[in-house]
């Protein structure tokens, strides 16, 4: 292999649930493909559609030529607007055309793969057209892909993978993007602890600090008398921090002691990805 090791396990999570992706959309007929997912104003055949176009841009594909309609009401910036062309372009692509493009970009991209001998350093062009290292971007597919294979389960009721290596780098994704939450987006008072206590098939306890100045970090240390506790499973957790839901939404599922207003602003600012 001529991956640099650091990059394999961001490889591997790929391929699994790129893999996975590829067996649940495979056996759908038609009207299956429109069915409503989770993100925000995609179907399956959407989010499949955002999957192929994202890994195509990691092969150097040029990007469509495509005018988007002005009537998409998920599409409020330019940023969205970069992400949805990729997937307005596919909208009127038959299941056939669907899976074929799948499997010859899953084909594509493993080569890539296999013949990587970059440094996890160099730069290429990432998610967006913005500029960053391969390693970056390799670990951000490897949590895109999960996340969107997780979005398919749940449009077409076929759970699984909650424990894969797609989902360990989730996990390590969303709590990283914790303390901003707590922090900034909360606005948790200096001196704070917030713990989140996870189960299910992936299992962690985090503590987010707020220092004197008013910055978080988190780490695996416990808090004695935190300002707020969280304890939930987490599949919830994935999906709060992937803005697939609201916490009112999944309010029976989640824990809360402590400061109430601090709770309630932290569960109102949960996603880490919009």
């Amino acid at each position: 292999m001529s991956l640099h090791p650091t990059l394999q396990p961001y490889a591997d999570a790929w391929t699994h649930s790129i893999e996975a992706i590829s067996d649940l959309v495979q056996p759908l007929v038609e009207g299956e493909w429109n069915r409503r997912t989770p993100c925000p104003g995609w179907s399956v055949r959407d989010v499949v559609s955002h999957v192929i176009g994202m890994d195509c841009e990691m092969l150097g594909d040029p990007r469509p030529i495509h005018s988007l309609p002005r009537d998409l009401f998920h599409v409020t910036n330019e940023d969205q607007r970069y992400t949805e062309m990729q997937v307005d372009v596919r909208r009127h692509h038959t299941a056939p055309e669907m899976t074929s493009e799948l499997e010859y970009t899953i084909i594509r991209r493993n080569r890539q793969l296999r013949n990587e001998t970059r440094d996890p350093s160099a730069k290429v062009r990432g998610p967006l057209g913005k500029e960053q290292t391969l390693e970056e971007a390799m670990r951000y597919r490897a949590f895109d892909v999960w996340v969107h294979e997780q979005d398919l389960r749940t449009a077409l009721n076929r759970p699984g993978n909650l424990d894969s290596p797609g989902a360990q780098i989730a996990r390590d994704e969303l709590l990283a993007g914790m303390p901003k939450v707590v922090a900034e987006d909360a606005g948790a008072r200096p001196g704070s602890a917030i713990v989140l206590d996870v189960h299910g098939p992936l299992e962690f306890m985090r503590t987010v600090r707020v220092d004197a100045e008013g910055r978080g970090s988190i780490d695996g240390t416990p808090s004695l008398g935190p300002s707020v506790s969280l304890t939930l499973d987490w599949e919830t957790f994935a999906r709060l921090a992937c803005g697939r839901v609201t916490a009112d939404a999944v309010a029976d599922r989640i824990k809360t002691e402590g400061d109430p207003d601090l709770t309630e602003a932290i569960l109102r600012s949960f996603a880490v990805t919009k």
